[in-house]
């Protein structure tokens, strides 16, 4: 019988994040001129807006996780990206930074405290804490991203397959353009 791992579910979890900002911003960069921009109803109001803040927000907390200290600079330029192309690399690089991190998790560090640098004061908490936090943010934002593109010329993707086994067949080619295998994913 398998031994229990519980840093498992945060690799699984940030493997599944990047597959799926992937599969996102794919279905984004088909959008005709003027769709990413365009105002939609939605917390933020275009799909440029909101995928600008996802990715503000992960330097953010990616950074505390990793032990920096960027802080609030993380958020200087509302819209660092104006281009799908540009955002999706940043993206892709951001989101690697998470796997490695994941993967270089232990049962204590998952319950180390981590530091985010709020301006004024430093915020302490767990690392479990922070990246359930980080996860639910990216899920959040992306449905809605999701749910403007059906507003849009393009087709949202499939975006709600987990990490499990039996769906090894709908990931087809990503995972070697991700550098993963089936493998990577299911231990």
């Amino acid at each position: 019988m398998p031994t229990f791992d519980p840093v498992r579910p945060f690799r699984k979890l940030a493997y599944n994040n990047a597959l799926a900002n992937r599969r996102l911003l794919q279905a984004c960069a088909t959008l005709k001129p003027g769709e990413f921009e365009a105002p939609r109803t939605s917390f933020f109001p275009s799909i440029k807006e909101t995928l600008n803040h996802t990715i503000t927000v992960d330097w953010f907390y990616i950074d505390g996780l990793e032990g920096g200290t960027l802080g609030l600079k993380a958020f200087e330029v509302d819209e660092p990206f104006h281009d799908v192309s540009s955002l999706a690399d940043a993206q892709a690089k951001v989101d690697q930074r998470l796997v490695a991190l994941c993967e270089a998790l232990t049962p204590e560090r998952l319950v180390a405290t981590v530091s985010l640098h709020r301006g004024a004061r430093i915020q302490e908490e767990r690392m479990e804490d922070v990246l359930g936090h980080l996860f639910q943010h990216q899920t959040h934002h992306r449905g809605q991203v999701h749910a403007m593109l059906s507003g849009t010329s393009v087709a949202p993707p499939q975006l709600d397959e987990f990490i499990v086994a039996d769906d090894a067949r709908f990931r087809g080619a990503e995972l070697p353009a991700l550098g993963w295998s089936e493998e990577t994913l299911m231990r």
